[in-house]
């Protein structure tokens, strides 16, 4: 049963993703990206990565396509001031990806793709990770805290108008 669903979601987030792509109104591509997006979000559920499908959630499809939206809206794209391609520049881009799907082939070329089970139902959960992060890995975790403090500390000192020394 997980294995059809997560086959049905692999193959509509194939579709979506090549709707990105081929789209021709760049609206509609970055909200076939989000629909991609949460796709990829309920694949990550079904491995049992719960905390992975909620940062993709809220980094990709909140703060990454809210930004890919307004920066279209600000950009104001019509047909008319859309650069034309020469043909030069299909043809390189066509030889291009193909020679990047051979690659692809080839690297793929004897590999085995199997989706197994977890043998362990908890191993993708939030409460591991917080035992692990704060229990295995609490300096590391302290000391980037405090370089984020100073990187917001910078930030403020370096956007600040009138610096008085």
């Amino acid at each position: 049963m997980t294995l059809a669903i997560f086959t049905v979601l692999a193959v509509i987030s194939v579709i979506t993703a090549l709707l990105v792509v081929f789209s021709k109104n760049p609206v509609h591509s970055v909200l076939y990206l989000i629909v991609t997006f949460f796709i990829i979000a309920a694949q990550y559920i079904l491995l049992n990565a719960q905390f992975l499908a909620v940062v993709h959630l809220i980094v990709y499809a909140g703060a990454i396509m809210v930004l890919f939206l307004f920066v279209l809206m600000l950009l104001n794209l019509n047909q008319d001031t859309e650069p034309q391609k020469s043909s030069a520049w299909k043809l390189s881009a066509a030889v291009a990806s193909g020679l990047l799907f051979i690659t692809l082939i080839g690297a793929l070329k004897g590999s085995s793709v199997a989706i197994a089970a977890s043998p362990n139902p908890e191993v993708g959960l939030v409460k591991n990770l917080g035992n692990v992060l704060f229990n295995d890995f609490v300096v590391p975790f302290e000391i980037a805290g405090i370089l984020f403090l100073a990187a917001m500390v910078g930030a403020v000192l370096v956007g600040k108008k009138d610096m008085a020394v």
